[in-house]
């Protein structure tokens, strides 16, 4: 979005030198806020247009679906930690302690 706008044109212009010096004033000063007003409302435009052209970023799907997929990953990991555990560690681990606090030496 490399559009640059110019005041070449509005620069051109030709303003009236007859009459008054405050008519003259007035209408130099409205001439000027015209152009003013012109050339913001061509950059918001412009911004407006390089915003709406972006196609980078990330989505609320996208992120609902990372969520999603981690949370199903977390889940099946914690579920095989605990048949680990529940099958494999914990009865040795009980006879251990129970073989330990049943010294009698």
């Amino acid at each position: 979005c490399g559009f640059a706008i110019t005041t070449s044109f509005w620069a051109g212009l030709p303003i009236q030198r007859k009459g008054n010096k405050s008519m003259r004033k007035i209408k130099e000063n409205m001439n000027r806020l015209a152009v003013k007003g012109y050339m913001n409302g061509m950059r918001v435009k412009e911004r407006i247009a390089c915003v709406l052209a972006q196609k980078s970023g990330e989505g609320f799907v996208d992120t609902a679906l990372k969520i999603l997929i981690s949370v199903v990953i977390g889940a099946l990991l914690l579920a095989g930690l605990y048949t680990l555990f529940k099958d494999t560690v914990l009865p040795t681990l009980t006879d251990k302690v129970r073989t330990l606090f049943n010294y009698q030496g």
